[in-house]
């Protein structure tokens, strides 16, 4: 066996199993889970009727490479929600089933060319950095985000030794869990960092889509063309459907960017066998095509981003993120305290922040917070809210 797998750390919801096994919530009120990102909104009518009409494609083996309309359906979402003046569909796009498993493919594809190689990831972090640094043999090289910079990564605080062994730069924007987005000053910095010390720059932005007011996020290769930096070298995107479309069973996503860099992921992808199913094709190629059924989402969110901080604004410290859909308040108490108690009082289960970060000289940028999403029905997330409430109101 691999003795990297050893190496592995638990993911957050075993973590939080193991807290809470014994443990029994309140009887008299139902069990409310704030806990996993999973989209529960209704998925579009449009994509689930062409995801039932294109059934016959499972007759056929898929292309790694995707089909050429949905490489195009991308392409054109692409240039008109970030700005592009082009983006290639034959050499500048590839459909992935999910940003989950890309996310760790394209890791096990970048690393290995330099000495002592370093992943560097946001703390806390999407937990798929983490095990794609350590399943492809690199060192992890966290930078805060904690409360004392405003959730944001201080980038000029990173020396040029750690840059000179940097192979991935993870960059979450908007950001999961705090929401804060990436600023183009930034990017311009990163930008000049990967092409003097030669690493890629791996955007995750799978919640771009889910945002508040007319300003959508800035996207890095919007950044790229704004900075004049039209080759988009050492930069990838990857985008999703799971939030944007609330279509995380359909496991469709895309990378988009480096041409240089997903050439070579392709091959490393047939190797792999993770091809998108014709019908999920379809499906998706509907999703990306359709802006309306996004623009009503984001009006959903808004509304419940708006009904639960009117009850919580007076109750704790909290705001609303700049994008995504959790909030990620700071505690007096603990993170594992607030969690128990919470669920043995109010039967509202929420995910200790601890878990979601890393100890570094001695801090876990995480701790004294938790992650809220606000993913189910905007009812229930009022309920929880009120609950949430009544719980702090006793301390």
């Amino acid at each position: 066996m691999n003795p990297l797998i050893h190496s592995l750390h638990p993911y957050p919801f075993q973590k939080l199993a193991e807290l809470i096994e014994g443990l029994t919530p309140n009887p008299d009120k139902p069990l409310i889970k704030l806990t996993i990102g999973e989209p529960q909104h209704e998925a579009p009518a449009i994509v689930l009727e062409t995801l039932a009409n294109s059934l016959g494609g499972v007759s056929k083996y898929p292309s790694t490479k995707g089909e050429l309309p949905l490489r195009e359906a991308i392409s054109k979402w692409a240039m008109k929600r970030f700005n592009l003046d082009s983006l290639n569909p034959d050499t500048e796009v590839l459909p992935v089933t999910g940003t989950r498993e890309a996310l760790f493919a394209i890791t096990q594809t970048l690393v290995g060319e330099k000495e002592q190689p370093l992943v560097v990831s946001p703390n806390p972090f999407y937990q798929i950095y983490e095990g794609a640094g350590i399943l492809a043999g690199a060192d992890l090289h966290f930078l805060p985000c904690g409360s004392e910079t405003n959730y944001k990564v201080d980038y000029q605080q990173v020396s040029d030794e750690t840059w000179q062994r940097c192979e991935v730069l993870f960059v979450c924007s908007p950001n999961n869990p705090s929401g804060s987005i990436t600023t183009l000053e930034e990017y311009a910095y990163l930008i000049e960092k990967a092409q003097a010390f030669n690493f890629t720059i791996v955007a995750d932005e799978c919640y771009s889509e889910i945002y508040f007011g007319e300003q959508a996020p800035l996207g890095l290769l919007e950044a790229c063309q704004q900075l004049g930096h039209t080759t988009y070298k050492h930069c990838l995107i990857f985008q999703s459907l799971s939030k944007r479309s609330n279509l995380p069973g359909l496991r469709s996503g895309f990378v988009a960017g480096d041409a240089t860099i997903l050439k070579p992921f392709l091959l490393y992808r047939t190797y792999q066998g993770c091809a998108m199913p014709i019908h999920h094709q379809d499906a998706s190629i509907a999703a990306w095509n359709d802006e309306e059924h996004v623009i009503k989402n984001r009006e959903i969110y808004t509304r419940k981003f708006d009904s639960v901080l009117e009850i919580l604004s007076p109750a704790m410290p909290i705001s609303k993120p700049e994008a995504g859909f959790y909030l990620w308040p700071e505690l007096t108490m603990t993170d594992e305290d607030f969690c128990t108690l919470l669920y043995q009082e109010e039967s509202v289960l929420v995910l200790p922040g601890s878990y979601l970060g890393r100890e570094d000289n001695g801090n876990n940028p995480g701790s004294h917070h938790v992650r809220m999403a606000l993913v189910a029905e905007e009812s229930e997330c009022v309920e929880a809210a009120k609950r949430i409430r009544n719980f702090l109101s006793r301390r």
